[in-house]
């Protein structure tokens, strides 16, 4: 809001930026007194002819939480920021628009969640001087403490009986500075989430000779895994949307025995076939390739519950639960048009992949969810497998078209094979719903337990500025351990308070630079371009890297 209608150049206007969260909520204040936890920060985009002067934050309120030694200073459910802005004098009569960005952590009473950033904007119409300016402001102008605030980008140092390492942690390494270090070593492996000692102690001995993990298609036959996407396309023709539209969609395209020979009826089943096989496997290309951060999504609890949501809610429709069947219009689409036509042929392939996806839409999601996976790790040959899926189910109709095959009549046992991708799906739709819960499992966690805990590893040798580990490791060519953590990941403090604590892995790591790396916002730089460069999914992430020579 602003306080007054309008405002002359030359002068200052004041605006507020009302936050309301609801009830239970509280973010961290401005100056946080423990400095591993997130602050609230304001920042403005002030355009040209616009100055900050100040930025008011209201007093922060004492909250007492199980754990820590000292209450965390907060702003509770609702409150004010006030902002003073300088309006150059030779600035135009008219909207001047001043955008501004709150990044802040929502917590309750046991955990916090993810950080986020809210965009918002004052509009302040300048008027020509002498022009009145007059007008009641909001009464909470009134409540916020202008002229005690602090010049924008100001903080607060740390005090003086904080440990050093500790104090820099949330900023140390986060800079340019220490992202182009990363230029001077090699990756010799990562990997993430929680890892017990023996797991961890095979990724570390892995890294340090070479041996790369395998992925889901290293070693493991993709010409089976392609088999069988293959196999499941053909399937899908047994499905009730589909087997019964085969000898109408045949006689809308002039194929079978309308087509005049078996090898022209052969080349229009192949058009039309050809159609199905391209929709499906452009859908699952543009999805995989425009996903690029496939990774980072599929970490979303929010993504994967929506995923078991619209699994179950498909399920359902296979046991006759609801009815999501849209190949009855199929039939209307080739009214009029010239039957015998290649072109008709494979655009009615095409309408009739996308009609008939509603009843095969459980299969299509799976193999594009899977393709995607595979994709983010690097397996190019996913790309292939929405493809293979439509290959499958485009088998059927050059050998239709051309009359060489006698369709095997629906009935009974069609109902069986949907009630049996049913089953199917339900699974799957399982699968992803505790993913879900797990990914929101993780986040339940007292961003103090491990903030501390991240304290006890910094007092033991670990390094918290990414900069000043690397220049380490480059002077005494050491390899390095990168830790990439936050204050709302679980298995962040579980690794702290386990894994990282035995002996072995300890001993393992001796000769190792160690960093704990603070992705408190990985949605935001410089947290996502570390974890970018790294394809990192999720938190906890370990990188293992070496000098080079």
């Amino acid at each position: 809001m602003v306080e007054h209608p309008t405002s002359r150049a030359g002068e200052t206007e004041r605006v507020a930026l009302r936050v309301s969260l609801p009830d239970g909520l509280h973010t961290q204040s401005n100056k946080p007194r423990d400095p591993l936890l997130i602050p609230t920060e304001l920042t403005i985009d002030a355009p040209a002819g616009v100055t900050v002067k100040e930025v008011v934050f209201p007093p922060s309120t004492d909250l007492k939480q199980l754990g820590q030694d000292q209450p965390l200073a907060v702003f509770e459910q609702a409150f004010a920021i006030g902002v003073q802005l300088a309006i150059a004098p030779g600035v135009a009569a008219g909207a001047l628009v001043v955008p501004a960005h709150l990044r802040y952590q929502a917590c309750d009473a046991n955990l916090c969640y993810a950080p986020s950033t809210a965009t918002v904007e004052w509009t302040i119409t300048v008027v020509p001087a002498g022009t009145a300016t007059n007008g009641v402001s909001d009464p909470v102008f009134a409540t916020i403490a202008f002229g005690k605030g602090e010049a924008p980008g100001s903080t607060s140092a740390p005090a003086a009986s904080e440990p050093k390492s500790a104090a820099a942690a949330p900023g140390a390494g986060s800079g340019s500075d220490g992202i182009a270090k990363l230029d001077s070593f090699t990756v010799l492996g990562m990997n993430g989430g929680y890892l017990n000692a023996d797991e961890f102690l095979r990724f570390v001995h892995n890294a340090e000779n070479g041996v790369k993990e395998r992925g889901m298609f290293e070693g493991r036959g993709p010409i089976m895994i392609l088999l069988l996407v293959l196999i499941g396309g053909l399937a899908l023709n047994l499905t009730p949307c589909v087997l019964p539209m085969i000898p109408i969609n045949l006689a809308i395209i002039g194929a079978g025995a309308q087509a005049g020979s078996r090898s022209r009826g052969f080349l229009l089943g192949s058009a039309y076939g050809a159609a199905m096989a391209l929709v499906y496997g452009v859908i699952g290309l543009a999805v995989i390739l425009t996903a690029g951060a496939f990774g980072t999504i599929n970490s979303s609890p929010w993504f994967n519950l929506g995923i078991a949501i619209l699994f179950v809610f498909l399920g359902l429709a296979m046991f006759d639960v609801f009815l999501i069947d849209f190949s009855k219009y199929s039939g209307n689409l080739g009214a009029g048009s010239k039957r015998g036509s290649f072109a008709l042929a494979f655009s009615m392939g095409g309408v009739a992949a996308l009609l008939a996806g509603a009843c095969v839409a459980p299969v299509v999601i799976q193999v594009v969810l899977f393709s995607s996976n595979l994709y983010a790790t690097g397996t190019k040959i996913a790309l292939a497998l929405p493809f293979c899926l439509g290959l499958g189910m485009a088998l059927p109709w050059p050998i239709a078209g051309a009359g060489l095959a006698s369709l095997p009549k629906p009935g009974l046992w069609m109902e069986r094979v949907k009630q049996a991708f049913g089953v199917f799906i339900m699974a799957t739709a399982i699968y992803y719903g505790y993913e879900a819960y797990s990914i929101f499992s993780n986040r339940w966690v007292d961003p103090g337990a491990v903030a501390s805990s991240v304290q006890d590893q910094l007092k033991a040798g670990w390094h918290a500025s990414l900069a000043e580990g690397l220049d380490l490791a480059q002077r005494e060519q050491k390899p390095v351990l990168i830790d990439m953590w936050a204050t709302w990941c679980k298995n962040c403090l579980t690794m702290d308070k386990t894994t990282l604590e035995n002996a072995d892995v300890q001993k393992a790591l001796s000769g190792y630079v160690k960093i704990k790396y603070q992705a408190e916002d990985p949605d935001q730089p410089p947290a996502k371009t570390v974890m970018q460069r790294f394809n990192a999914a999720g938190l906890p992430t370990y990188v293992i890297l070496r000098p080079t020579k």
